[in-house]
């Protein structure tokens, strides 16, 4: 097997999977270790690993969705009930949902910059280990990643931030591309020779 077409294979054709496309069988607890020993292989700058995770699994993503549903109601009364169903399904969109949580803090050598960039490169290694386990994934945020009440229901202290929820499952839906972005509109050229 030729390990750098595969890559480059991979790489020109990853995508996100949207989240409420995807069904059983989500991975084990055996693969999701497989997948987060994976995720933490990432450039982390004096080796504080300034992230950690969280795994929501099986019935408690019900549990956790009602709840976020009691605060979104608390925070709009009015609203309607298809959008209390979205937040009420909201971790049950995939059958695994894993946030990424950014634990970065002052360091006398190490700027949280850094540290909150590592947490988003633990982000998008956990988005390809899923693939490479053969699963699809979904890297999201949305509201409940900035209100510090559904951050205390999620078991995110008030201090940490959310990298990203990661998730994770299976899909039949057939993948197609989005527009990607025109090099000329992103890149700067300085110096070297002209091709």
């Amino acid at each position: 097997m030729n390990t750098e077409a595969s890559l480059f294979q991979y790489l020109s054709t990853r995508r996100s999977i949207p989240a409420p496309q995807m069904t059983e069988p989500g991975p084990d607890r055996a693969t999701i270790e497989s997948i987060l020993t994976l995720a933490s292989r990432v450039p982390d700058h004096g080796k504080l690993a300034p992230w950690r995770f969280i795994v929501y699994r099986g019935a408690e993503r019900a549990r956790l969705g009602a709840a976020l549903c009691e605060l979104a109601l608390s925070k709009t009364p009015e609203l309607s009930d298809e959008m209390q169903q979205v937040e009420r399904g909201r971790l049950t969109r995939a059958p695994v949902v894993i946030a990424v949580v950014s634990t970065a803090q002052p360091h006398v050598k190490i700027p949280v910059w850094e540290q909150e960039l590592s947490a988003g490169a633990v982000c998008l290694n956990l988005f390809m280990a899923a693939n490479a386990h053969g699963f699809a994934a979904n890297w999201l945020s949305e509201w409940v990643a900035y209100d510090d009440g559904a951050k205390a229901i999620l078991g995110i202290r008030p201090e940490e931030k959310v990298a990203g929820f990661l998730y994770i499952g299976s899909t039949s839906f057939p993948q197609t591309d989005r527009p990607r972005p025109n090099l000329a509109d992103i890149v700067t050229w300085t110096g070297g020779d002209e091709d």
